[in-house]
């Protein structure tokens, strides 16, 4: 039976996601050897860590079971929910159809960006742990194989006293020295206490010297041991952005991030091309489309998409790709568990202009318990070439960490 284009595109027809496989794209015969497989089920649970992780788990007919990561977000688990009948008795190795399917079935909730995208996001990962399983291969193997066997991490730091000049550098020096790190991140958007209206996006002189003190003794107290990248939060108009940037041009700044709101690529194309400062953005974009404008402009001199909520691991290396074309380096942001971290780690080794993956849970003790496998070791992530993404979850952390309220998923 041939079906007529507004059947394909209605999200109400009677079709399932195998008519769309064999009758679309020409695919025939029966399936077998290891393709045989089919998705049963998919769950979540949410964890309690500085963010509220969203763990999606994709279960098969084969009693191989996938694990990824959604971006935390209300409604996320939920619109999981609302997802999983359309992948139940598919085929986990299609993933970019799958995936492109939930887009398409989930137009009506905003599946062009947002917690949609992030639901989508976690699914898609798990079913990159499912295929390297299945398959017998790392999930890096998926992605066209790898550049390189460890991938660098930054750590995004904090202190007690985040305005003050002299703790961030000692703090910066202590991640360095006790830590091990040699990739860095301290925020900028933090109160000098010369404020008089926030809201304007307004930057004062005295407000432009903190900042830059802030910079100068990070940067000064490290050197050649570390870069160092500093975050804005989307925090300043442009003038005030392109004033604080101009302000610390003549210091070792790995990148400034976000110094602008991420809706108008006209001004972050004109504060990144008004300063040597390099500029990183990305993270509050959503899939190929929202980053296309920022590299074909030259908008950013770093791009900075975040994984489970982008799109999920393939949508990333897309990214990745098209910001190739323009020689832009990749920087991920992250504020992820274990899980997706390590999925970060597997893109960032399939790709050749990988700078770093970030990490946001140095303060939080227990943030590797989650998995069995040791994560980040000195700075670094040792790619893993088990099959999948190469991380266990330890069932009882992750019943131990749970937000209150949340249903521990299966286990098999």
């Amino acid at each position: 039976m041939t079906r007529n284009y507004a059947q394909l595109h209605d999200p109400n027809a009677e079709y399932t996601m195998r008519d769309l496989s064999a009758e679309t794209m020409g695919v025939t015969g029966e399936r077998g050897g290891s393709r045989n497989v089919e998705i049963t089920d998919v769950q979540t649970t949410m964890i309690d860590g500085n963010f509220p992780w969203t763990l999606v788990r994709v279960y098969t007919d084969a009693g191989v079971v996938g694990t990824g990561e959604a971006y935390w977000g209300a409604g996320v688990p939920e619109l999981v929910q609302r997802m999983t009948p359309f992948v139940v008795g598919e085929n986990p190795l299609d993933i970019d159809r799958l995936t492109e399917h939930l887009v398409q079935k989930m137009s009506g909730e905003g599946s062009i960006g947002g917690v949609t995208v992030t639901a989508i996001s976690g699914i898609e990962t798990a079913l990159h742990d499912v295929a390297g399983k299945i398959l017998d291969v790392p999930a890096y193997q998926l992605l066209g194989g790898k550049y390189r066997d460890e991938v660098r991490v930054y750590c995004d730091c904090h202190t007690e006293e985040e305005a003050d000049p002299d703790a961030c550098a000692d703090e910066a020096e202590r991640v360095v020295e006790d830590l091990g790190y040699d990739a860095l991140k301290f925020d900028l958007d933090v109160p000098s206490g010369l404020e008089k209206d926030r809201a304007n996006r307004h930057l004062r002189p005295g407000e432009i010297r903190h900042k830059a003190e802030i910079v100068e003794k990070v940067t000064e107290r490290v050197k050649d041991r570390a870069d160092v990248a500093f975050d804005c939060h989307w925090t300043f108009s442009a003038g005030s952005a392109k004033r604080l940037a101009e302000s610390i041009e003549e210091f070792d700044v790995w990148w400034l991030e976000d110094p602008v709101p991420p809706e108008n690529h006209d001004v972050q194309r004109e504060v990144t091309q008004f300063t040597s400062t390099p500029i990183a953005a990305g993270e509050n974009v959503y899939r190929k489309h929202g980053h296309r404008r920022l590299l074909e402009e030259q908008a950013v001199d770093i791009i900075a998409p975040d994984l489970p909520k982008v799109g999920g691991m393939r949508e990333t290396r897309k990214i990745a790709d098209m910001a190739d074309t323009y020689y832009t380096p990749v920087a991920m942001h992250n504020v992820a568990s274990p899980v997706a971290t390590m999925a970060a780690a597997h893109v960032g080794a399939s790709i050749p202009n990988s700078l770093a993956v970030e990490y946001h849970s140095y303060e939080l003790g227990w943030w590797e318990d989650l998995v069995e496998e040791d994560v980040i070791e000195n700075g670094y992530i040792e790619v893993p070439e088990k099959p999948g993404l190469g991380v266990t979850l330890d069932m009882d952390v992750v019943e131990e960490r749970m937000v209150d309220g949340e249903e521990l998923f299966d286990e098999a």
